[in-house]
């Protein structure tokens, strides 16, 4: 619809915003300026008389107040008279004209989604008050405004104004509108107003010369010099980016969409440009260039979105902690306006819509208590305008502060006699005097618009609805629900799309395009084509059989399928079709720049993502779902799993099936496939713990793939199954790696049908479990196997011997790694450079080896707010690949190591980095402490009376260091201790030969770092074991017996001898004095002599246990939530 059409609907409000009938307050100081140039639009100015005779009434109440108001403001613009012909006699010609705003009141459209309640909500109506200058409407102006309105609009021509229409340009009160309002047409956005990006403009100095005292007229007019948000055009957004990469991971793709949310049209000019969500972020699609453009902001997954009817501003929420509300400039993708505290109460926003004038924002939250606001974004406030609780019960409810009303009559089945179904959504008829609600019975209730009479006294009337007409339009359920031109169109749950016109009779149709159910029609702003001789535009169905002539319109299928309809011809286009369900598998092709992905509703599609381009895919039959897919090495096969357990090998270039048939060997779903070096065995790891072999064998001269054998080896979910080579030989090894901390090696070579041979079985950690292993690189002689645990650490274990060699700080972003790869190399010159690639709950990072604990050799962020599903990484190490699962979207990330790299400088060498672990630095008391206890050590090792010589040292002794660890505060289990000795002594053995008996203090904080708990001592773990090992006491709490307590010491875990723990219990009750057992000169009470019945309560909680008997201050907070 042309703009001129469009104009004298204004007057009313269109499709979805509706006029009070009442009279408004006129505002006093209000001054219409004159404005030749603005003569030839008849419908302003046709809107202007409408709403000047309905202040008639107003203005004769407000005369004497406003003939005073108008004295005040001819005294301030004769003060700046002088002011203004000083620039005058610069050269600056003033001529430039001002459009006031005008006093309305909007009813504000909110569609909703399906919802069970039988209730509607009808609109939102400001409200004004008679009489009262604190209660104006949501558009009145002030009078200071007004006085710098005249006084610009006559004696100065404001600069850098060319890219707005003298009929658009606006004045905002820089007092009252830092940031000034949206123009009131939606066209085009003033510079006034947000131009200036949200940044206040700071007074400048008065100083000679004109272009000083032109940039003073802009400063007080709120106008900021041309910026990028008001100059730019719309192919701005796709210009090729030439900048260097600020991040070490940035976002360059992202495949598959949300389909819960609507896709918009919002460019068909000279390109076809969609906007869509995938997970967290908004995706601009170029069609024609296929490009896109991400609108990064949200931590949370993307809830909603709303665009204005220009298409120019797109408004994003999210649901989540921290929940935001942020609005874009389509134009360029800059973030014009954030809402940050925009739901408190709640867990984000569910549902909003934007005016047709893109004023007002409107919200809804999702909390249990929903709240209605309205926010003036155009003026940059951080709190909404008016707000509404939505009520529980049913009716009209008010405030007297607010100015919104809400009204919602319950709709039964008695209401009409007939049934009338959930709700779909709802919109404004085109009359705007009524609401249509759609149903899933395929019926539209009409709903009238009752508004109280004009020359009401008081306000307690305010505009309700009441049903009035229930129609059943078709058998189908009405997904979709909207309005375009003179039609009123619905989508049905069959895939027809159909129009009606104002009286709801049928006019046109599309049955036969055999789309799954429609979620969402997104139509061009651009009007359509008249029809010409060359024109194809079907005939409608009515008497007459005009031509049907409509704009070009997007399509949205409840399958995840987007379309393009081109209405002159009837031309269907698929421009997509994505998976509907969660991505929980993916796979990049050894040596080409293709990616698998995997869909739980059984799709499998190969993408080049080098050129973006879609390759092919596969969908398997009903209830096979993909959980898990890989490449073999030589990238001829790959290997998918499905959730009922079935494995499938397939051809890599076409997904036709390999193997005759495919292999049922377990009930449950196939977490992991993994392929050999050789590709001559395939493994596999379901949910119920079982490792399963296939090996490729001879027959008839064909080879084909064959089951081996499988075993249930591991009491919990298995994490990593993994092939490797032996050293010795180019035979392949197999290990699978379990929750219940086993490492578990496979001997293939002995193994048989139906006879999987274990070769050996290790424990891997004590009270971590691990959560993903490989292989790491051969930067040293000694070949390791990399695991990570969730206690944040990153352990390597010797390949052969499995000892563990190393415990280092690994990644410590809120959650632990929970799958990780090596970066393959792009040249030999790289081979000593390598990068660790990891994902945790819902990051991705990268990381540079060899693993130290320097935390600035890592880097993370937010990929999949919901969780992360898989990763994969490109083989040429320049791209990681991410999937989201329930969020059904694969993240493309570009790999930049040279920002990594800087980081690391940036942070120092040497222990410069470790100090900042430390609390307070290299120069806090912790350090000192740390100090003080370790050349203490070397007096106490030498004896504390002794009156020999001493030698003094930078070393201490292996044997000293598990008594500085527990000194500072460190209490390593003994297998740690183990472990830590290990690390130290066989740190050179490699190389020279020789062991290491002896530590420096440098080394001593590195290894201190390295193996303490990352967040210090919490409760958490001290909570977990109490639940597993005491019971419930009379007030709730998990406690153990005294007895019970004893017992466990002396005879679980690591347990002691009675001996020992009575002296244990001797120093923590202070009964044995300082160094009591290390210090052979000091003396101990004898652990026979101590009374633990006295000593020890009944009942032993977790807190008593840490407080009590350890002293210990622990926090409550464990510290990994925003690490």
């Amino acid at each position: 619809m042309s703009d001129a059409a469009e104009a004298p609907r204004e007057a009313t409000g269109e499709n979805g915003e509706t006029e009070m009938k009442e009279e408004e307050e006129p505002n006093p100081n209000y001054k219409e300026v004159e404005d030749p140039q603005q003569e030839s639009k008849d419908d302003t100015i046709a809107w202007r008389e409408s709403q000047e005779e309905e202040r008639k009434t107003g203005e004769e109440e407000g005369e004497e107040e406003g003939k005073e108001d108008k004295k005040i403001v001819m005294e301030e613009t004769e003060e700046k008279a002088g002011e203004v012909q000083e620039k005058e006699a610069s050269g600056i010609q003033e001529e430039t004209t001002v459009e006031p705003q005008e006093v309305t009141a909007s009813m504000i459209r909110l569609e909703t989604q399906i919802t069970d309640s039988q209730s509607i909500t009808s609109g939102i109506f400001p409200k004004t008050q008679r009489g009262s200058k604190s209660k104006l409407s949501l558009q009145l102006e002030d009078a200071e405004t007004d006085e710098l309105l005249r006084d610009l609009s006559t004696q100065i021509e404001f600069l850098d104004l060319d890219q707005i229409s003298p009929e658009e340009q606006q004045i905002s009160s820089p007092e009252r509108q830092p940031s000034g309002e949206l123009e009131e047409k939606t066209d085009r956005m003033p510079q006034d107003e947000l131009g200036q990006e949200r940044r206040d403009l700071e007074p400048e100095n008065r100083e000679e010369g004109q272009e000083r005292r032109v940039s003073d007229i802009q400063s007080k007019a709120g106008i900021s010099r041309e910026s990028l948000v008001s100059s730019t055009t719309e192919d701005i957004l796709f210009q090729k980016d030439k900048s260097t990469p600020v991040y070490p991971l940035t976002m360059t793709w992202s495949f598959g969409w949300n389909s819960s949310l609507p896709v918009y049209y919002i460019r068909e000019e000279r390109q076809r440009v969609l906007l869509y969500v995938c997970a967290h972020t908004a995706i601009i699609y170029n069609v024609f260039r296929n490009n896109q453009y991400h609108l990064q902001g949200h931590a949370n997954i993307i809830s909603c979105l709303c665009v204005s009817e220009d298409r120019r501003w797109i408004a994003t929420a999210d649901k989540g902690p921290d929940c935001l509300v942020i609005i874009w400039d389509s134009f360029t993708g800059i973030p014009v306006h954030t809402i940050f505290d925009s739901c408190p109460e709640g867990n984000g926003i569910m549902a909003m819509a934007m005016t047709h004038d893109a004023k007002y924002l409107a919200t809804i939250s999702d909390a249990e208590v929903q709240k209605v606001c309205i926010w003036k974004w155009t003026l940059a406030v951080e709190t909404p305008a008016c707000t509404l609780e939505l009520p529980t019960e049913y009716g009209v409810q008010y405030e007297e502060r607010d100015t919104l009303a809400h009204s919602a009559p319950l709709l039964t089945e008695k209401t009409f006699n007939k049934l009338v179904g959930k709700f779909s959504q709802s919109i404004f008829h085109l009359n705007l005097t009524q609401i249509l609600s759609a149903t899933m019975e395929g019926k539209l209730v009409v709903w009238d618009i009752h508004r109280p009479p004009s020359s009401a006294s008081t306000f307690l009337g305010f505009p309700y609805i009441k049903p009035c007409k229930l129609v059943h339009l078709q058998k189908e359920g009405i997904t979709v629900l909207t309005t375009i031109d003179s039609y009123i169109v619905t989508g049905d749950i069959k895939g027809n799309i159909k129009f009606y016109d104002h009286t709801l009779s049928i006019v046109n149709w599309y049955s036969h395009l055999k789309l799954g159910a429609i979620r969402t029609l997104s139509f061009s702003k651009t009007p359509a084509t008249p029809p010409t001789e060359k024109s194809n535009y079907p005939p409608d169905c009515t008497l007459k059989g005009d031509l049907f002539v409509l704009r070009n319109f997007i399509i949205g299928t409840s399958d995840a399928a987007v379309y393009h309809l081109t209405t002159d011809g009837t031309k269907l286009e698929k421009l997509f079709v994505e998976p509907k369900d969660a991505i929980c598998a993916i796979s990049c092709h050894p040596y080409q720049p293709l990616i698998a992905i995997g869909s739980i509703c059984g799709m499998i599609k190969v993408w080049n993502y080098e050129n973006k381009q879609y390759l092919f895919s596969r969908v398997f039959e009903k209830g096979l779902g993909v959980q898990s897919l890989t490449y073999n090495p030589e990238g001829a096969l790959l290997g998918a799993g499905f959730t009922e357990g079935t494995v499938y090998i397939l051809d890599a270039m076409s997904l036709e099936n390999e193997s005759p048939e495919p292999f049922k060997y377990s009930r449950t779903s196939v977490t992991h496939i993994s392929f050999s070096h050789d590709s001559q065995y395939m493994a596999t790891a379901d949910r119920s713990f079982t490792v399963a072999v296939y090996m490729l064998v001879v027959r008839n001269g064909q080879r084909v793939w064959e089951y081996l054998a499988r075993l249930r080896s591991h009491r919990k979910s298995i994490r990593s199954l993994l092939f490797g080579v032996y050293l010795d030989s180019n035979e392949p090894r197999l290990l699978s790696l379990g929750t219940d901390r086993l490492l578990i090696e496979y001997d293939l070579l002995r193994s048989y049908k139906d006879h999987l041979e274990v070769l050996d079985i290790h424990h891997t950690d004590q009270g971590c479990y691990p959560t993903c292993m490989v292989w790491y690189p051969p930067l040293t002689r000694e070949l390791f196997l990399l695991i990570c645990n969730s206690g944040y650490k990153v352990k390597l274990f010797n390949a052969t011997t499995k000892m563990c060699r190393k415990t280092l700080l690994g990644p410590a972003y809120g959650s632990p790694i929970e799958q990780t790869q090596v970066l393959p190399v792009r040249s030999m010159a790289e081979l000593q450079k390598r990068y660790l690639v990891f994902i945790n709950r819902d990051k991705v990072g990268l990381q540079i080896l060899p693993v130290d604990g320097n935390p600035h050799k890592t880097s993370a962020i937010v990929c999949h707010p919901n969780g992360v599903a898989g990763m994969a990484v490109s083989y040429d190490g320049c791209y990681a690949f991410t999937a989201g699962g329930h969020d059904r979207s694969v993240v493309q990330w570009k790999i930049t190591l040279s920002v990594l790299e800087a980081a690391v400088s940036l942070g120092g060498e040497d222990l410069t980095p470790f100090y900042g672990l430390l609390s307070g630095g290299r120069e806090g008391k912790f350090y000192r402490e740390l100090e003080d206890y370790f050349y203490y050590s070397q007096l106490r090792s030498q004896g504390i009376d002794t009156m020999e010589t001493r030698k003094v040292s930078e070393h201490i002794c292996l044997s000293e260091l598990p008594f500085v660890m527990r000194a500072i505060g460190f209490y390593p289990s003994e297998e740690k201790i183990d472990d830590i000795f290990n690390e130290i002594k066989f740190g050179e053995y490699v190389d020279t030969g020789k062991l290491i008996d002896k530590i420096n203090l440098p080394d001593f904080l590195k290894v201190y770092l390295n193996h303490k708990p990352p967040f210090g001592n919490t409760m958490s773990g001290i909570h977990k074991s109490f639940e597993v090992l005491g019971y419930t006491n009379s007030k709730g709490k998990k406690a153990i017996r005294r007895e019970d307590f004893l017992r466990l010491l002396v005879t679980k875990g690591e347990h002691m001898t009675e001996e020992e723990m009575l002296d244990c219990f001797a120093s923590l009750f202070g009964l044995n004095p300082e160094g009591w057992k290390s210090e052979p000169a000091t003396c101990s009470v004898k652990g026979s002599e101590i009374c633990l019945e006295e000593e020890l309560p009944d009942e032993i909680t977790a807190e008593i246990f840490a407080t009590e008997i350890l002293g210990l201050t622990i926090s409550e907070d464990s510290g990994q939530d925003g690490q």
